[in-house]
């Protein structure tokens, strides 16, 4: 018997190469006559062009083009918005660079084309841009007033869509502002989610090399296969003679999610110039244009009876758009509608989200897209509820819950979650964080009147996750489906090939990918190739975000390996002459049931490449493909529990310990897992603490370096204490539930508990994110 690959936490094949400098980065591409291009970016945040002036730029030395908005204004077509969330939805179109108008700041307005980079960058200061001012939007609030100035004026407001759910309506549950009405107990509050950037490793860049009718377009991308079929679309040119490679990838975090102004540049310049050209960002460019994320206000009230039973949930919502309609910039405030009610049995519930232009860079998805934003209001509610009512926060949170016995469960926003057990996570993390013992020294600081005081934070999440099906996205007028495509390939020395269409981009799905198929084939695990990333290799694919990998590729992946199985088996019952029916499969062997008897798959691998002894009708190949979609989302879930320490002289807050308990399902590598859950936490905790993108009165973003917006390094967070349980998910053949962005969802609302926790009996019911020392001490003066 073989050792199952499945639970262990192998190191990642990719690392050796990654953290050894072997990679290949789309920066790192050469090719013969490659020119590079530099982007002109407005430094206002809206004002009309009124000129540009390009004959001195044109003149400098190794500059062979320089191109306006003008000059490309009937060949950019406008970039793709893919979420359509409302027929009556406002979309303005979108240029790749700025024709008469610029709308933020950053936004393209020239390009220069140069033999180096650094001649590209040097001409950019010989263009002169004459701009006149316009009003400047910024504030969401002041957007949708009457007699606000418009970003857009072709489109007469700056209310993008308005989408509601109301359970009444939908018939899943009652009438919410009945239940308010009645309600013994009434909390409002209003929560701000500050902008955030991704703020990913590698800087995006973008290669693209025309050839004939043919181009071959290297990106830093989530979205290979978007990419090309978007290109296709959008410029006019056949799908057929595009490719699309995601090389190796340097992070993303849903910030490379996305079809991006500087592809459709490169394209657009390559396909005008005959020439491969090459555009990499600056880190300055990267946080100022990229897209951003959350950026919302949240306005929620919850009804609750005087035993802390909630009887109802109400949310409002406003979501800053930005300046345009980025991929699916409408629908991210949309995918936290269904996770507000969270792991609760809410019994009526209306959710409501405004989408606002303002004159700012884009937003769109980040890690976790919409869900950290529910999971932050909800749990801060149940804080709010319990101190209403003085009841332990953790009390009021189990009162509420949906028990273990009562799964699978339908909410109130009409999902079925599948699998969970919230107490077992919870009775774990208490044990792990010796939460009594920590809500007795609270109480003895309180009492003694410490200056620095204990505070305990709590948030019991669930996530939604995979962003699939397909049925599920169509009803929500997603503009595709969330289905994921594999394929195997069995060469005939025994050794296989795995084509995955999700496109990892630090995932580790090369690792993870090769465990699965050495359990399911019986192959050693250094026997298996993942290739991905490229749409020549892997023609079909829905690519990675929404922590779909996993639950939706890596199914495909196993549904793909049945049918080897099943392949082989027709030629393994030949050549061991007996029926299909008398032969069991294990360890990568067939063998004659009640005998000794058998073949190993790699010895049929090899036979049918021969093919000089196959049953008649079966073909001498045993590759296979497989395309799943899944009839359900995968829900993990846990409990996180934060103590931080605040010094009520100075504001500072630390985080003294942090505990976490994930249920992910089945785990296919500990190792993934637990880096998965590490990072997730680091920048769930920077959210509450450190990060906020912030633009000045005229529209700046005066955060533009890691001078300005704080990332937190390794000394700013404390030692994680990690652990898990187990309720398989009963949606997919492995059990697996999502893991990419759980620590991020649940990590932000309990630090901020935390903080508040430490300061309410000084009178502080509220901190606005991120919680820095100077809005501390504020709230407490």
């Amino acid at each position: 018997m073989t050792t199952a690959e499945i639970g262990k936490p192998r190191r990642r094949k990719e690392d050796a190469r990654l953290i050894t400098g072997r990679t290949r980065w789309t920066d790192n591409i050469a090719l013969p006559g490659l020119v590079h291009m530099a982007i002109l970016r407005s430094p206002v945040a809206h004002a009309r062009i009124t000129s540009v002036d390009t004959r001195a730029a044109r003149a400098k030395s190794g500059v062979l083009a320089v191109l306006t908005g003008a000059d490309l204004a009937e060949e950019q077509g406008s970039l793709p918005c893919a979420w359509t969330i409302t027929p009556d939805m406002k979309t303005p179109a979108h240029p790749a660079i700025a024709v008469d108008t610029v709308n933020y700041a950053g936004e393209a307005v020239a390009v220069v084309v140069a033999r180096t980079s650094a001649e590209a960058h040097d001409a950019l200061e010989a263009i002169d841009v004459d701009y006149e001012d316009l009003p400047v939007v910024l504030d969401m609030e002041a957007a949708i007033a009457d007699g606000a100035p418009l970003v857009h004026e072709s489109l007469g407001t700056n209310k993008n869509a308005l989408w509601v759910f109301d359970s009444a309506e939908a018939g899943t549950g009652g009438n919410v502002d009945e239940a308010i009405a009645v309600g013994e107990i009434v909390i409002e509050r209003k929560y701000r989610q500050q902008r955030l950037i991704p703020a990913f490793m590698e800087p995006r860049s973008v290669v693209c090399d025309p050839t004939g009718e043919q181009f071959t377009l290297w990106s830093a991308t989530q979205v290979p296969h978007i990419l090309r079929l978007m290109l296709a679309l959008s410029l006019g040119v056949p799908e057929h003679k595009v490719r699309v490679i995601a090389p190796d990838v340097g992070g993303g975090f849903g910030g490379k999610l996305q079809v991006t102004p500087e592809e459709f540049l490169v394209f657009l310049v390559a396909r005008r110039l005959g020439k491969p050209v090459k555009h990499t960002e600056t880190r300055s460019e990267s946080l100022a244009t990229g897209h951003h994320g959350r950026d919302q206000i949240q306005r929620v009230t919850m009804s609750a009876t005087r035993d802390g039973t909630i009887t109802g949930l109400k949310v409002d919502l406003l979501a800053d758009m930005g300046a345009y309609l980025s991929l699916v910039t409408p629908g991210i405030p949309i995918l936290g509608a269904f996770m507000y009610n969270a792991i609760y049995k809410i019994p009526a519930y209306r959710f409501s989200c405004t989408n606002v232009f303002t004159n700012k860079v884009m937003t769109d998805a980040y890690r976790g897209a919409g869900r950290p934003e529910a999971t932050f209001a909800i749990e801060r509610l149940m804080d709010e509820l319990a101190a209403e009512l003085g009841m332990d926060p953790l009390a009021v949170r189990e009162k509420n819950w949906i028990k273990h016995e009562e799964f699978p469960f339908t909410t109130v926003c009409g999902l079925t979650y599948d699998s969970g057990n919230y107490e077992a996570a919870t009775d774990k993390a208490k044990q792990l964080f010796d939460y009594d013992g920590l809500r007795r020294e609270q109480l003895e600081r309180r009492e003694r009147g410490d200056a620095v005081q204990l505070g305990i934070g709590i948030s019991t999440f669930t996530e939604m996750c995979g962003l699939a099906p397909s049925r599920v996205l169509g009803s929500l007028s997603y503009g595709a489906g969330g289905w994921e495509h594999a394929a195997i390939r069995m060469l005939p020395s025994g050794k296989v090939e795995v084509v995955t269409g999700s496109s990892p981009h630090g995932q580790g799905h090369e690792t993870a990918w090769s465990q699965i198929v050495a359990d399911q084939l019986g192959v050693p695990f250094e026997d298996v190739e993942v290739l991905h990333g490229d749409t020549q290799s892997s023609h079909k694919g829905m690519d990675t975000y929404g922590s779909r990998s996993l639950t939706v590729g890596a199914i495909a992946v196993v549904k793909a390996a049945d049918k080897v199985i099943a392949k082989a088996r027709k030629v393994a019952a030949h050549m061991l002459e007996c029926s299909e029916d008398d032969l069991d499969f294990a360890d990568g062997r067939f063998t004659v049931r009640g005998t000794d008897k058998g073949t190993g798959i790699g010895d049929v691998a090899l036979a049918v490449f021969a093919a000089h002894d196959l049953p008649d009708g079966v073909e001498p190949s045993l590759d296979s493909e497989a395309t799943f979609d899944p009839e359900n989302f995968s829900f993990p879930h846990g409990t996180h529990l934060c103590a931080t320490e605040v010094d009520t002289e100075t504001g500072r807050v630390a985080i003294r310990s942090y505990v976490c308990v994930d249920d992910v399902g089945t785990v296919v590598n500990p190792l993934i897992v637990e880096g998965q859950v590490h990072g997730g936490l680091a920048q769930g905790i920077a959210q509450a603490l450190f990060e906020e993108a912030v633009h000045d009165e005229n529209g700046t973003l005066t955060t533009g370096t890691f001078a300005d917006y704080l990332l937190p390094s390794a000394a700013d967070l404390p030692s994680f204490v990690t652990d898990r349980t187990e309720t398989p998910s009963t949606t997919n053949p492995l059990g697996v539930k999502g893991v990419g962005e759980a620590g991020t969802i649940a990590s932000t609302p309990a630090v901020v508990n935390a903080i508040v926790d430490a300061v309410r009996h000084l009178g502080v019911n509220d901190i606005e994110m991120p919680c820095t020392p100077f809005r501390v001490w504020s709230a407490i003066q």
